[in-house]
């Protein structure tokens, strides 16, 4: 073959390798894949779950008073009289009933008193009964003039001292009675024990608690707020409380407001009574959502966005077709979520089937 013609060749097999090069880079030969800016004309297979509805709502903006969760009624429960403690027979928290036995003391003492009382009480009757007897005598011999006045005015005093050494007598007896059955510490009211504070071999005083008793009837979150904040509140008034422990919000009632302010923070007491919640104990903290003005927000159900990573994103039909969309969720209110960016409220999403509630 001539020079010429094999350069011609290579030539016109540059070139068709040149146009293949610029086709495929094209897409023009890649006949599997969808190029840019191209629709794929099969209709994708609707996703499984339920549609819901985002919604623009106003919300209230909130003061937030820290708090702390206190039981509505809490006892001390303390000896009535001293003593070495024998047994504590309950911990802390457990139910206890109305009349239970909590403590026991050493009532040795107290017996020893009761049985020298119930002695006294003996000989007080029989001092009784020889000053009765007495009596009646004197009196008999005065109907018929063998006995003075006198000597009947002295009967008289000596029964009548008899009656008060026996009244005494059976006071000291009751006092000594009552002493011994204080040995026993039981429940004044039913309820749960919050704090036990003394063990056996201690010695239990008046006025010294032993136990911290939570009455039953509930718990509430009492609350500091500012004086500025004196008017918007007022007993009865429903109020949303936060407790973190939880993570939930409880809707509580105003019980009670202190109306005097503490001259050094320049606050005042506020009293919310909560509904029985498991988990919910006294000491737990919380916050009294005190509302001050209104905002703009969308809500959107929880259980329709989901999270890879550190994204949030939710399936949202736009022009008959479902896609996902990032957004930005805030603070939670009931089964929603406050959506701080990617929706505007009105928008249709899908709560994918076997979403649990975040």
């Amino acid at each position: 073959m001539r020079p010429k013609t094999i350069r011609l060749v290579g030539l016109v097999a540059g070139s068709l390798a040149l146009l293949l090069l610029i086709a495929y880079t094209g897409g023009f030969l890649d006949f599997g894949k969808i190029g840019p800016g191209r629709i794929e004309a099969r209709e994708p297979a609707a996703p499984a779950g339920q549609e819901a509805r985002t919604k623009a709502v106003e919300l209230p903006v909130n003061y937030q008073a820290v708090g702390t969760v206190q039981p509505m009624s809490e006892i001390r429960v303390e000896a009535q009289v001293p003593g070495r403690i024998l047994a504590v027979k309950t911990r802390s928290g457990q139910m206890v009933e109305r009349g239970q036995e909590l403590v026991k003391l050493d009532d040795r003492q107290y017996r020893a008193r009761l049985a020298q009382a119930r002695q006294g009480m003996a000989e007080a009757r029989a001092v009784l009964a020889r000053a009765k007897a007495e009596h009646a005598r004197v009196a008999q011999l005065l109907k018929g003039q063998a006995a003075t006045p006198r000597q009947m005015e002295q009967a008289t005093e000596g029964l009548k001292r008899a009656q008060a050494m026996a009244a005494r007598a059976g006071d000291l007896e009751q006092e000594a009675r009552v002493a011994l059955g204080y040995t026993t510490v039981s429940a004044p009211a039913s309820g749960r024990v919050m704090k036990r504070l003394a063990e056996p071999g201690d010695t239990a005083l008046p006025g010294r608690p032993l136990l911290l008793l939570q009455a039953q009837g509930g718990l509430r979150l009492e609350a500091v707020l500012p004086e500025a904040l004196f008017s918007r509140v007022r007993p009865g008034q429903k109020l949303q409380v936060e407790l973190p422990s939880l993570e939930r919000a409880l809707s509580g009632k105003v019980q009670e407001i202190v109306p005097a302010a503490d001259p050094a923070t320049r606050t005042f007491l506020v009293k919310v009574s909560l509904p029985a919640e498991q988990g919910l104990y006294p000491g737990v903290f919380g916050r009294l959502l005190v509302p001050m003005d209104k905002r703009k927000a969308v809500l959107v159900p929880a259980r329709a966005v989901s999270r890879v990573g550190q994204l949030e994103m939710v399936l949202a039909k736009q022009d008959g077709r479902w896609q996902k969309v990032m957004v930005t969720t805030g603070r939670r209110q009931g089964d929603m979520l406050e959506a701080l960016s990617g929706l505007k409220g009105g928008e249709t999403v899908l709560i994918p089937a076997g979403a649990h509630a975040r």
